[in-house]
């Protein structure tokens, strides 16, 4: 990763940035933990978009324009995605239901709903 930056100190920083990006988009609902859950705080995730608007305030004038490129986009993307975060959560919560009645079928199959796919009599005496 060294060679993608003019220096260590820049892939550190970028680690940084990275890191606050994927607590981000896990607050928002756009990726699982570590077990497999969604997780919603919007509060939370603006909290990393304004953490990271901070760095690009403090550090202006001291990052290569790679970095204050790179920044940006960051910034930018997590501010659009903050946008369709409740979106995604119904989303989720819609394949959450349709998973949980699925799993209801398997689980209980004599309470899962049932589709007669049987023809009328009139159509079967044709």
């Amino acid at each position: 990763m060294a060679d993608m930056f003019a220096d260590e100190d820049s892939a550190r920083f970028f680690q940084i940035v990275q890191m606050l990006q994927r607590s981000t988009l896990l607050h928002m609902g756009y990726m699982p933990d570590q077990e497999g859950s969604f997780h919603y705080n919007l509060p939370e995730a603006r909290e990393g978009i304004e953490v990271l608007r901070m760095f690009q305030k403090k550090t202006d004038g001291n990052l290569t324009p790679q970095e204050l490129q790179m920044l940006r986009s960051v910034i930018s993307e997590l501010q659009m995605q903050f946008t369709q975060a409740p979106k995604v959560r119904r989303q989720h919560m819609e394949q959450e239901a349709q998973n949980q009645v699925v799993k209801e079928t398997f689980t209980q199959p004599q309470d899962a709903p049932v589709e007669d796919l049987s023809k009328p009599l009139s159509e079967e005496e044709e």
